[in-house]
């Protein structure tokens, strides 16, 4: 299973939360956000990490194609992720704009099947869709889950990941319903935006490990 913790802000972090297990941090590249991070702050994260098997993966919003190809090629990123409300157009043009090797995520906030529908709209022109939930007046990490019964045929041609509002008491629970190949954190292991909980990162991991669906990535 595919564990991304989002939000990291600190190279000590990093490298803990990498070494507990995760395949995927993520990097807040949104400037309204708490825990927002810079492409020097990036590549401070990614100097530390090197050499370890985790993707680097920074998140955008209401942006500009330019501005994402700077981050990526600055911060030494692995992927994309997208979090606003980006056009099928756009998409195609910053796969265009990217390295080939380079992955955009594109995160849907789900409020009802119509947005699961709309979500699949997007196949053509990304590499995996990110399920978040919705908030009316947030992008992401509100600490709010979305209604898992919604995604009980969700089964896309494409990897996805769970998103909104994971912690460690409800993931087992989050697995055993809705069986996702893959799941992301941010709010659910912090003590504060961009201060995660490394006791809690290495509680996710037992409890993961516990459910019988994680395996990890340096088996």
């Amino acid at each position: 299973m595919r564990v991304k913790i989002c939000g990291i802000t600190k190279p000590e972090q990093g490298v803990a939360i990498a070494d507990l297990g995760a395949t995927a941090l993520g990097f807040i590249c949104v400037p309204t956000s708490p825990r927002y991070v810079t492409d020097l702050q990036i590549q401070q994260v990614v100097q530390a990490i090197e050499g370890m098997p985790v993707d680097r993966i920074g998140v955008f919003a209401h942006t500009t194609i330019e501005l994402i190809c700077q981050t990526v090629k600055v911060g030494g990123l692995t992927g994309v992720q997208l979090h606003g409300g980006e056009s099928l157009e756009f998409c195609d043009r910053l796969r265009q704009g990217l390295p080939e090797a380079v992955e955009i995520l594109k995160a849907i906030r789900v409020k009802t099947t119509t947005d699961l529908d709309q979500a699949k709209d997007y196949l053509p022109v990304v590499d995996t869709l990110l399920l978040d939930a919705y908030h009316p007046g947030l992008l992401g990490g509100t600490g709010h889950t979305l209604d898992w019964n919604l995604l009980q045929q969700f089964n896309p041609s494409c990897p996805w990941l769970l998103a909104g509002g994971l912690t460690p008491e409800n993931i087992q629970e989050a697995i055993a319903q809705v069986k996702p190949p893959g799941i992301d954190l941010s709010s659910g292991v912090e003590r504060s935006p961009g201060d995660k909980d490394l006791a809690r990162v290495a509680e996710l991991f037992s409890n993961l490990k516990r459910s019988g669906s994680y395996l990890s990535h340096c088996a």
